[in-house]
């Protein structure tokens, strides 16, 4: 059984809704699934999953969140190299600038990345929410 971490930040809910949608796609394809949100989240806590789910929603210029979840990824991306991971997050505005830049950086960092990444506007509708259950499926 694989060991998933669904690590996300939420500031209006949109993408812990997403983030709940991935953690259940993951339970259903067999994993075991712990979900964080970004403070509770250390680099050191890489090592203990097999796969990590990564969720934020686009802030200001299509950015990630620069308070909680930036800092915090900055440093598990010094322990992505070879780790299995997937991307998720949700918008208000612009065309998921964020989240192309945001693939490109981990590709460069070397992440296998699980799957194509999930992006919704604003909450999730029942697509979004089956593409994050997808995505959780591809990271068991």
């Amino acid at each position: 059984m694989s060991r998933i971490a669904v690590v996300y930040w939420s500031g209006t809910g949109n993408t812990e809704k997403m983030a709940e949608q991935v953690a259940a796609g993951a339970r259903e394809a067999g994993a075991e699934v712990e979900c964080f949100r970004a403070p509770a989240f250390t680099a050191e806590m890489m090592d203990r999953y097999d796969a990590v789910a990564f969720g934020c929603p686009s802030m200001g210029a299509e950015e990630l969140e620069e308070e909680e979840f930036a800092p915090m990824f900055e440093q598990c991306e010094k322990r992505i190299q070879g780790k299995k991971i997937a991307l998720f997050g949700s918008y208000g505005w612009g065309d998921g600038e964020w989240m192309r830049t945001w693939e490109d950086r981990c590709i460069e960092d070397e992440a296998v990345i699980a799957c194509e990444c999930v992006i919704c506007n604003e909450t999730p509708d029942a697509e979004a929410e089956e593409a994050c259950r997808k995505l959780g499926g591809a990271l068991a």
